[in-house]
């Protein structure tokens, strides 16, 4: 059997959602976004996860996503090559968590690419299908997770609806399902959920990222989801330390630091979600502030509200 100890370790974590970047023609920007996977993984981060939401996973091509992985996994290697130079200094080499989705096809067959490229992770997408049972919901995950038996796989859970006996039994018969993006704007219900499908079985990543983080963390979640560590990647490992030694204080802290920066991305549910990270990405002059419909960059407004917050941050 796999042994999956290191993807578990990287899961407990901050877990990356690198942004994908465009030049002027409007196509992926492979070395602006190579430059910001190594600097992620240059401040510690330790799960990247390429194809995630905040990548726009779904205004992507398929070709696009191919590439993505691509470019995360040569990112990856070169990094580990001269690990000394990382914030860690420990020789570790970061996790790749492949985000997959759309039918169940697609999301195999995305699966056995990211295997084929050496990622040892996928992290699934919720079912975009509009009828979602149970017994469905682990019939969908089941057919990736028995497609790469020999990966870690983590379902991105955002239906309130799903039961925790329900993913219990996805990992009964899959012992590959080793963990869960939970993403549901609950911590009671989370504390429940996590319980119900077993809360020493999979480690439980808060999906909300850092303004949901403490709470799930007292709920028992070990890691949280992050597009803010694309802009200020020692703010999100500064929240990780603090909530792994239980200095919710020191937590809070961070938590009121980044509040404004977080709410503006969960404005009308999430609609700039991508596009406030851009726009403060642009503003340190990292990649250009483009997304792709239906996202929309910010207006001149809101783009100096964001563009304040950095200089609040004292990255500029």
């Amino acid at each position: 059997m796999t042994d999956f100890s290191p993807q578990r370790a990287a899961l407990a974590d901050v877990v990356a959602i690198p942004v994908t970047p465009f030049d002027e023609r409007g196509r992926l920007d492979a070395d602006a976004y190579r430059a910001l996977v190594r600097r992620l993984l240059d401040a510690g981060v330790r799960a990247v996860t390429p194809n995630g939401n905040t990548s726009e996973f779904y205004s992507l091509t398929p070709e696009e996503r191919r590439l993505e992985v691509e470019l995360t996994m040569a990112e990856v290697a070169e990094a580990a090559g001269t690990a000394d130079n990382t914030a860690s200094g420990d020789g570790w080499t970061a996790e790749v968590v492949v985000g997959v989705g759309h039918d169940p096809a697609t999301a195999i067959a995305a699966a056995e690419q990211a295997r084929d490229a050496g990622a040892r992770m996928v992290m699934v997408h919720q079912p975009v299908n509009p009828y979602v049972s149970q017994g469905g919901w682990v019939d969908y995950h089941r057919a990736i997770a028995e497609a790469v038996p020999e990966m870690g796989v983590v379902p991105y859970l955002r239906n309130p609806l799903v039961e925790g006996a329900s993913l219990a039994r996805l990992g009964e018969e899959c012992p590959n399902v080793i963990g869960v993006k939970y993403a549901v704007p609950d911590a009671a219900r989370f504390a429940a959920f996590a319980r119900d499908a077993g809360l020493d079985r999979f480690v439980w990543v808060a999906g909300l990222a850092e303004l949901y983080a403490p709470a799930y963390f007292a709920c028992g979640a070990t890691g949280f989801t992050s597009g803010l560590v694309n802009v200020a990647p020692s703010v999100s490992v500064e929240m990780l330390r603090a909530l792994r030694e239980g200095d919710f204080a020191a937590a809070m802290k961070v938590w009121e630091q980044i509040r404004a920066f977080e709410d503006l991305r969960a404005e009308r549910q999430s609609a700039n979600n991508v596009s406030v990270v851009k726009e403060a990405l642009a503003v340190l002059g990292l990649c250009r502030r483009d997304v792709r419909p239906p996202s929309r960059t910010l207006s001149a407004e809101q783009r100096e509200k964001v563009a304040g917050i950095v200089r609040e941050w004292g990255l500029i």
